[in-house]
């Protein structure tokens, strides 16, 4: 089956899980964000930010979920997945913060091609800090230029998505596909 591969990426808190959200709720396939499960995990073994402390070590945990989620996207019967941000995050992250990173990131780069990239910009009026989200609105948007740069290095056309409600975010993804 030829699976399409639709990523929704943008930095913290820009609504990308409420659309992902939105997306399950109208019965599409998507693979939720996966970083929460990691720093989760991690502070229950008693590092309470792992991406701060050992970034490297957080991104390439990150990064084999990410790589696992897109080849199971595959096995997935639906011929449409949307994945709550996508490989190429992981290294924009670790750009944003200036730590360098095995040529095995690049490479999962290069191998993990998304058929759709759409980018949701820093809103300052839905931002939120919480346990899992550190940043401050100031490095949301440092961070979105990196997602910009590290998307268009690996030659993706972004595709932006308007601020407007949950429901009218996802529609105009859906209408962006033709599924609506």
């Amino acid at each position: 089956m030829n699976t399409k591969r639709i990523v929704i990426t943008g930095g913290p808190g820009t609504g990308k899980s409420s659309i992902i959200n939105e997306l399950i709720h109208r019965g599409y396939a998507c693979l939720e964000e996966i970083s929460r499960q990691i720093t989760i995990e991690a502070q229950k073994q008693g590092v309470s930010q792992l991406f701060l402390t050992n970034p490297l070590l957080f991104s390439e945990r990150l990064l084999e979920g990410r790589e696992q989620q897109y080849i199971s996207a595959e096995t997935l019967p639906e011929n449409i997945v949307f994945f709550d941000r996508g490989v190429p995050d992981v290294v924009a992250y670790m750009d944003y913060i200036g730590d360098t990173y095995p040529q095995r990131f690049i490479d999962a780069c290069q191998q993990c091609q998304y058929d759709y990239v759409f980018i949701l910009k820093p809103w300052q009026d839905i931002y939120t800090s919480d346990s899992e989200r550190y940043e401050n609105f100031d490095q949301a948007l440092k961070i979105h230029e990196h997602l910009l740069n590290t998307y268009q290095t690996y030659d993706y056309h972004l595709l932006d998505v308007p601020f407007d409600t949950v429901e009218n975010r996802a529609d105009h993804i859906l209408k962006t596909l033709n599924l609506l």
